[in-house]
């Protein structure tokens, strides 16, 4: 089986196709322009459009690299997040054309409706100010239902935002590199703990709350570091994750993402909004400390307060991820789902 995954640069894509070629499978990351985390492995190919500025010339780099592909792949796996890679769809409608076996999946904002989410007794979430038009979402969705007939999301979150569009839609978890993390577990006689948080987005990800915090805890004489981390490198912002005793990912959304992985991955403590009803939807025995917008002073002044829980929750978070987040372990889930289709 040869699988190409294409055509954004993320973490993800170069992880799974790590994992698939443990299982035996030929598989290749494609992206399309480098990205300013450094999200790349040596095998993926990366076209540079970001760097041709004619039009012209970019479309015929693209029109190439189809033609060299085309008959290479058995599957095409597609992740999707804007639309400025494919806006009229018409690659993809020239894939589908061909009969080729197609898979798209979304990973978070390009799919989130505030609606739908607000249904679900979330007053916090946020989205991107670009996505908060859903006719937007709604008819990009449309479009691609009519070429894709496989979806994937990581969890439940994601899910209900395109089950109604997609006619299979299936969930399958995050992928975590391990042989390139290894554990640092926190300090229990560390006296004054470093808390890291990194937001992609601070509005989506609820940073004024760990901000406020972070100052109100301060004040109150409690001893600790604190570290924002954004816009960096991806290999640097994992060395200052090593460093950190207590990890804050996101509080908004209500369901963990890629950093709260790589804190596990790290053995940290990680705090993270995750909403009531999917917390059984995850692998059972979840270690992340949930907190909200509202509890995050009084959660955060527990776990800065008890060391022994830190490194505890740390060794559990390793554990977790390593029996349900592997690269290897996931690829297994999608191998099946290409044989399916």
């Amino acid at each position: 089986m040869k699988v190409i995954h294409l055509p954004l640069n993320a973490s993800q894509m170069s992880i799974i196709c790590k994992g698939l070629r443990e299982n035996g499978v030929e598989a290749k990351a494609c992206n399309f322009v480098d990205h300013e985390f450094g999200f790349k492995d040596h095998n993926d190919i990366c076209l540079y459009l970001e760097k041709i500025k004619n039009k012209k010339l970019k479309q015929q780099k693209l029109k190439n690299f189809y033609e060299q592909v085309i008959n290479k792949y058995d599957i095409f796996h597609f992740h999707f997040t804007d639309l400025t890679v494919f806006p009229s769809q018409s690659e993809l409608k020239y894939f589908k054309k061909l009969g080729k076996k197609m898979v798209i999946q979304h990973c978070g904002s390009e799919v989130r409706r505030l609606s739908v989410a607000r249904s679900f007794n979330n007053p916090y979430v946020q989205v991107k100010e670009f996505w908060q038009d859903e006719s937007r979402i709604t008819a990009l969705l449309q479009k691609l239902s009519n070429i894709f007939d496989q979806a994937v999301v990581a969890d439940h979150e994601l899910y209900h935002y395109v089950k109604d569009f997609y006619k299979n839609v299936h969930i399958i978890n995050q992928v975590i590199d391990l042989e390139k993390i290894s554990p640092s577990y926190p300090s229990r006689t560390n006296k004054k703990p470093l808390v890291v948080h990194a937001p992609s987005h601070q509005k989506v990800k609820g940073t004024e709350f760990v901000l406020d915090a972070v100052q109100r805890l301060k004040a109150a004489g409690y001893l600790f570091e604190f570290k924002l981390i954004e816009k960096m490198k991806n290999e640097r912002a994992l060395q200052l994750y090593r460093q950190a005793d207590i990890i804050i990912d996101q509080l908004c959304i209500g369901a963990f993402g890629i950093v709260s992985l790589e804190a596990m991955a790290l053995g940290k403590p990680v705090i993270c909004f995750i909403r009531d009803d999917l917390i059984k939807t995850y692998p059972s025995n979840l270690p992340i400390v949930n907190a909200s917008p509202i509890t995050i002073y009084n959660v955060l002044e527990h776990i800065l307060s008890n060391p022994t829980e830190r490194y505890n929750l740390g060794v559990k978070g390793r554990k977790y991820v390593e029996k349900h987040y592997d690269a290897n372990i996931v690829a297994k889930q999608l191998i099946d789902l290409y044989n399916k289709i």
